[in-house]
């Protein structure tokens, strides 16, 4: 058997990763899987591969998180995804360089401190009532606020404490989240596996499990699946693995609302056969790599 690690992290208690369905498909075709947590000293030439799968608490200390990639980096095992990916996907503002590309992302507007201004021009600009704010590096919807011009002065007062010293994006409220859910299509090997819709609960707008959130398998419509097929297309290095999420504008058209190559859940649960397709992507994968 061949060896590869899953990059974790100590503890993933209050999550939901369905990463284990890939341990029966890999080792058939011969690799085995060896969950590490990122924080742990580790010599990583005793893996041939590292994926980096479930360090979902790598925002909180992306200087360490990015410390250990290159160690790995430097090491005899492959990196997946690509550093040189993940440090252009850590910071949000990757969005602007899709944007720039042709591609349409959820209007956005950063900052690098969260003043009262913030809000009064993001109002005018986006022509909104309701904006989000959420940290430039994060994840999971840690730290994002659903944020209306009536909202009372104590939560914006608690807001601004959380962001001093970071740099925050705010776009407009997508109320595309809410009456339809957010999309998310999961391409593999720069082909795409499966879909799925995620559906915040009643009176949230967080779409996450963990947030509850539902989850329901779907087969994109041509035009959902074109704008994620647009995004791949300019995606390089090639990465083993992508996530686009994506909501239905008022145009009827689908914004890009994140890239994610760092650490996505993939959802294999929701697609019996995905497994065996990130698999066999995998080893293809490690054979360019030769």
């Amino acid at each position: 058997m061949r060896h590869c690690a899953f990059l974790t992290m100590d503890n993933l208690d209050g999550f939901v990763s369905d990463d284990e369905l890939l341990y029966e498909p890999l080792a058939r075709l011969g690799w085995r899987v060896h969950p590490v947590s990122w924080r742990k000293d580790v010599d990583w030439n005793i893996f041939e591969a590292v994926i980096i799968r479930t360090p979902w608490d790598y925002h909180k200390d992306p200087e360490s998180f990015l410390n250990t990639l290159e160690n790995i980096e430097r090491s005899s095992a492959r990196l997946a995804n690509p550093l040189e990916l993940v440090r252009w996907n850590v910071r949000k503002t990757y969005l602007f360089d899709l944007e720039r590309r042709g591609i349409e992302i959820v209007p956005t507007l950063v900052s690098e401190q969260l003043e009262d201004s913030v809000f009064t021009r993001a109002y005018g600009h986006f022509e909104a009532e309701e904006i989000v704010v959420k940290p430039v590096v994060g994840a999971s919807a840690d730290d994002t606020f659903r944020v209306h011009q009536d909202s009372d002065d104590s939560f914006l007062r608690q807001i601004g404490e959380l962001f001093v010293d970071r740099h925050v994006l705010v776009q407009p409220f997508m109320k595309g989240i809410v009456q339809e859910g957010e999309f998310s299509l999961f391409y593999f090997g720069g082909l795409f596996s499966h879909g799925i819709l995620k559906t915040p609960k009643p009176n949230d707008f967080r779409s996450q499990e963990e947030h509850g959130g539902v989850i329901t398998a779907v087969r994109p419509e041509t035009e959902l699946l074109a704008a994620g097929d647009r995004v791949v297309s300019l995606i390089s290095p090639s990465p083993l693995y992508l996530r686009v999420d994506l909501v239905r504008t008022d145009c009827n058209t689908f914004a890009v609302m994140e890239l994610e190559l760092i650490e996505p859940a993939l959802y294999f649960r929701m697609d019996g056969e995905s497994p065996m397709r990130f698999a066999r992507a995998f080893v293809e994968w490690m054979k360019n790599s030769l």
